[in-house]
């Protein structure tokens, strides 16, 4: 079976893998939803796993923080063991009002602040975007479900702590809805490789209230967000 420096797989991994930043949400949507899951991974302690969902086989596996760290377990997940639909569920925090605690985000498209797509040399400033397809699938369960979403740009910052006084009010300016650390990256990855992927999150605090929920709750609570994204493998 092949290898990588960061993936030492135990189990088959599936097509479609969804990816929490958390290893430790990772193990949970495994014990909780997966029927005959097994351990795929456990180098660095970036727990993945395998079972099926409803009859369909479906990975999971942690992809820690910010895009350095999704985008290399994004390619080796793509050129390497062959998954075809990487599906980020994490979390955010809303820039906009009326997007509240618990709501579900789905990234139509993803700014960033990152030179990740430098590696690219286009001739021009390039759009990361998720896939339709899938943005349309989450759509039609969510509003069968009475899952309160929004779909839209969102901002992947490579920066948690910024040094700049008003960078947040900058993107809120241009409508950003939310910020998180990842999805720009894995969309240019999945699109130079001609695969799906997608980027939705719960938010777990806003910058708009100050509201924010607790470590906990962002482990193992959001589970409409999880619930969302596990029926994406069987389309």
């Amino acid at each position: 079976m092949k290898t990588t420096p960061h993936i030492d797989p135990q189990a088959p991994i599936a097509p479609t893998i969804l990816l929490p930043g958390d290893p430790l949400r990772a193990q949970f949507i495994a014990e909780t939803y997966l029927d005959d899951a097994q351990q795929f991974n456990s180098v660095r302690n970036m727990l993945g796993f395998t079972g099926t969902y409803q009859g369909t086989p479906v990975s999971v596996m942690g992809s820690g923080m910010g895009i350095p760290s999704i985008s290399l377990y994004a390619w080796e997940l793509i050129h390497v063991f062959g998954c075809t639909k990487l599906i980020r569920i994490g979390t955010c925090g809303a820039m906009q009002e009326g997007i509240n605690l618990y709501d579900v985000v789905i990234a139509q498209a993803a700014c960033s602040n990152s030179a990740f797509m430098d590696q690219y040399d286009l001739p021009g400033t390039y759009a990361p975007i998720g896939s339709y397809r899938l943005i349309e699938a989450v759509r039609e369960r969510a509003k069968a479900a009475g899952v309160t979403t929004h779909v839209g740009n969102i901002l992947s910052s490579d920066t948690f702590y910024n040094a700049i006084p008003d960078f947040n009010e900058r993107w809120q300016k241009m409508g950003i809805m939310a910020v998180e650390m990842e999805s720009a990256g894995l969309y240019a990855t999945a699109a130079h490789a001609g695969v799906e992927a997608l980027g939705m999150f719960t938010v777990s605090d806003s910058l708009v209230t100050g509201e924010a929920t607790t470590a906990a709750e962002r482990q193992t609570a959001f589970t409409q967000m999880m619930e969302l994204a596990l029926p994406l493998a069987q389309i």
